[in-house]
């Protein structure tokens, strides 16, 4: 088990200013949870990673939000698909939600089958804590948003935490987020003591 209580303490220091809201606590206890029950045996650098993003997709909440400005200005932002054609079975638009900031028609689709929910007529679903949770894990480890996953640039080979921005969003904010990975890696320990 992840020593929670260093965890706590090193990513106040280096990440939160020194101080915590309750509700950054209550979001990244759901995130280490999560790791602990499904994916422990996985490789920590993962776990980091996923960690900055949500840091960083977040505006540093650590709780899953609306994207700022709800899409505006974005083709997502209106009743486009990827392929700019435009979709008719629903008045929602799919603006960015949740830990990742999901976005796309296609992609609310492609997460809800594989949860079991209808997030094309229920996007606010990717606000609930739960599957927010589980979209950011399966998601980041299997590809669903670029193609790209995490074992893509975190394996036995390799460490490249700034392209592994691109399993979200190309290479933007890729050198802050690499910070933040580094920083939440620094404050994963197993010692009890």
């Amino acid at each position: 088990m992840i020593n929670r209580d260093f965890f706590f303490f090193n990513a106040r220091k280096t990440l939160f200013s020194g101080k915590f809201k309750q509700s950054q606590v209550y979001g990244l206890n759901a995130i280490l949870d999560e790791w602990e029950k499904n994916y422990y045996d996985d490789d920590d650098r993962w776990l980091a990673y996923m960690l900055a993003t949500a840091h960083h997709e977040t505006d540093r909440r650590m709780q899953p939000i609306e994207e700022y400005g709800k899409g505006k200005g974005r083709p997502y932002g209106t009743n486009l698909k990827m392929n700019r054609t435009r979709y008719f079975d629903t008045n929602n638009i799919f603006y960015g939600r949740g830990f990742v900031q999901l976005t796309w028609y296609e992609n609310y689709e492609k997460a809800g089958k594989k949860l079991g929910i209808n997030l094309i007529k229920n996007p606010e679903k990717a606000l609930d804590l739960k599957y927010a949770t589980k979209i950011m894990f399966l998601g980041m480890m299997e590809g669903w948003f670029t193609g790209k996953k995490l074992s893509d640039y975190l394996n036995d080979n390799k460490g490249d935490v700034y392209n592994a921005r691109r399993i979200i969003n190309g290479t933007d904010k890729a050198s802050l987020i690499a910070d933040y990975a580094f920083d939440y890696y620094a404050s994963i320990s197993y010692t009890t003591s």
